[in-house]
């Protein structure tokens, strides 16, 4: 099955449930990459709530979670598209030794200039026009502490997120009151009883519980006594935008120089894309080609 976002309501569209399974683009993700399985499952529960936080945006545009820290990690980012499309990386310092009992505080926060910022940035951004930044707080254990604090004080929504990840999986479980009932006037008191009966309910789910089934599954587990509206399940998938021929671009602007030299020093140049970590590999014959083929078009625009 491929991977997919599913939304539920409640009968009184009073609050929604929404669920995401990534597998297959978990594995995307980690194809060209080697982390410290503390901080691979940071990525991947970060992965996991831009997907989920992106399907409740209607713009044509991207949702980015950016973590810049003052520890071990220097850098993280995730950005979703409005079709659902990931990418996630990680930048470290080498200096630091990663430890399995490492969190988010001792990992980005170590020493209280950790900044954790929310950005959406629309397609084809008029001339001037800035993407939007919202600052998150780097308050509370996890990914999900954060983002659920976010949502409450910035978005004036409530909301309960529940992430995991492994080697094999990211997962996630979004809860969110809504504001209205979709159009539709929703007795408060019922409301509110819905909203307390969900976050008891899902306040059971444990992490281990969440990587070991299916959220098909899960949902069942927690909400077999409501009746839930279901919508159309959205695929999720793995992109990055990185080439061989963007690859090839950067090279030409580096010059032939500068690429012979490289050459002669290691026989061939290997470059990695800086999100995904994509290998792309130009031996001499490669590069030279990069350049005869410049050197033929600028012949060609002369001779014309």
């Amino acid at each position: 099955m491929k991977d997919s976002l599913k939304k539920y309501l409640f009968e009184d569209r009073s609050l929604r449930v929404q669920t995401v399974n990534l597998s297959q683009t978990w594995q995307d993700t980690l194809e060209h990459q080697q982390y410290h399985p503390v901080l691979r499952n940071l990525l991947g529960e970060l992965s996991a709530a831009a997907v989920l936080l992106a399907s409740n945006i209607k713009f044509d545009g991207s949702l980015v979670l950016q973590l810049q820290g003052d520890g071990p990690i220097a850098l993280i980012v995730v950005e979703c598209n409005q079709v659902l499309q990931v990418r996630a990386t990680i930048k470290t310092r080498q200096e630091f030794v990663i430890k399995d009992t490492d969190n988010l505080q001792s990992l980005l926060n170590a020493n209280h200039n950790g900044r954790f910022i929310v950005v959406l940035d629309p397609n084809n951004r008029q001339e001037g026009q800035q993407a939007y930044q919202g600052i998150v707080p780097l308050t509370g254990e996890t990914v999900a502490d954060v983002l659920s604090l976010y949502m409450r004080s910035s978005e004036q929504l409530d909301t309960r997120l529940y992430l995991a990840a492994n080697e094999h999986k990211a997962t996630g479980l979004l809860l969110q009151r809504l504001p209205h009932g979709g159009g539709k006037e929703v007795d408060s008191t019922i409301a509110e009883s819905s909203w307390e009966r969900a976050v008891h309910l899902t306040n059971t789910i444990k992490a281990n519980e969440q990587l070991a089934i299916d959220e098909d599954t899960l949902i069942h587990r927690l909400f077999w006594e409501e009746n839930l509206i279901a919508y159309e399940p959205q695929a999720v998938s793995w992109y990055c935008n990185c080439s061989r021929e963007r690859v090839a671009d950067m090279l030409k602007m580096l010059g032939i120089a500068e690429v012979e030299s490289i050459l002669a020093e290691q026989n061939e140049i290997k470059v990695h894309c800086d999100f995904c970590g994509k290998p792309y590999t130009f031996d001499a014959i490669d590069s030279a080609k990069l350049f005869i083929a410049g050197a033929s078009s600028q012949e060609s625009q002369h001779t014309h």
